[in-house]
């Protein structure tokens, strides 16, 4: 079975400076896959070696059959890539930017204003053409942006941060339509994300931290790394405290950056007794269900920081 994408013992140095190391992954064929990580955990690297910006230096990449390191050239044609930064020319109108960028891959007459017209309504952009780029909201100038990008029909499209600057509201309506390019158009979307409610929804994660891919799974799977609830206090006195409760309830007490974190099932209930136990060595304590900013601190030891 061949992937869209993979990816062996991927490593890429900047000098005496790792960014990725030894990074082994594959992408299924329709799904969305987000890099999550905070700045510095290799994501820009990934992303450059993915769009062919930056050369293969050791590994093995592959995408739609075609070895990067070989060459790279017959994939470029096939893959979509939209920047964390806009390309769109926000003095043009929306169709204007659609139409130039036709022209670069040699799209004319009317096969390109059909393609336009498709796109345009795909990204329910159809009373948005004639609108100056400029008199956009961030979350149309984005969808534009993919709207630009999907217009030679490629089979890989590779987003930088896609949300970035946008408000939750339109964030959630770009994912929407992610998943539905997907569905109507077979293709297969990987994008890279800092935020972790980006990454929730996709159909899997890749987690990157210091150029190591340290986790790849559904958001579910890999939130099953945790057992039960996770209890987070704050103590003026953590490193004393970490002992007496593993003493009294024998669970296993974490410190991440002067918080105590503990894993356990009943997490209320946990809270209450060890508040009642231990109430002149507790400021506060709290309790939720796992996350992946929980699942990146039980596999880094570090909070999830930009």
């Amino acid at each position: 079975m061949m992937f869209p994408i993979e990816v062996e013992n991927l490593s890429h140095a900047y000098g005496d400076r790792s960014a990725l190391a030894d990074v082994s992954f594959c992408v299924k064929t329709g799904e969305i896959f987000a890099f999550l990580g905070p700045n510095g955990s290799g994501k820009t690297t990934l992303f450059k070696i993915l769009t062919t910006f930056i050369p293969v230096e050791c590994g093995e990449v592959t995408l739609l059959g075609h070895n990067l390191a070989r060459d790279s050239s017959p994939v470029r044609q096939h893959l979509g890539v939209v920047f964390q930064h806009p390309s769109l020319d926000l003095k043009l109108t929306v169709t204007e930017n659609l139409r130039h960028h036709g022209h670069l891959y040699g799209i004319w007459g009317a096969d390109l204003k059909r393609r336009i017209r498709d796109v345009l309504g795909l990204h329910e952009l159809d009373d948005r053409g004639d609108d100056l780029v400029e008199t956009l909201s961030g979350g149309l100038r984005r969808r534009a942006e993919i709207a630009k990008t999907m217009l030679p029909r490629p089979r890989l499209l590779l987003l930088d941060e896609p949300s970035a600057g946008l408000d939750p509201i339109a964030r959630r309506r770009l994912l929407g339509f992610l998943n539905n390019l997907c569905v109507s158009e077979e293709v297969t979307v990987v994008l890279t994300t800092h935020i972790l409610d980006e990454a929730e929804t996709c159909d899997r994660v890749g987690i990157l931290n210091s150029g190591e891919l340290v986790a790849v799974g559904t958001p579910d799977g890999l939130r099953d790394h945790i057992s039960g609830d996770i209890v987070t206090i704050d103590s003026p006195a953590p490193d004393q405290l970490a002992p007496k409760i593993n003493r009294q309830y024998g669970c296993k007490v974490a410190s991440v950056e002067g918080m105590l974190r503990i894993e356990c099932d009943g997490g209320h209930e946990f809270v209450r007794d060890v508040v009642a136990a231990f109430p002149s060595d507790i400021r506060s304590a709290r309790f939720g269900k796992p996350t992946l900013e929980d699942v990146f601190i039980k596999l880094t030891g570090r909070r999830f920081e930009l």
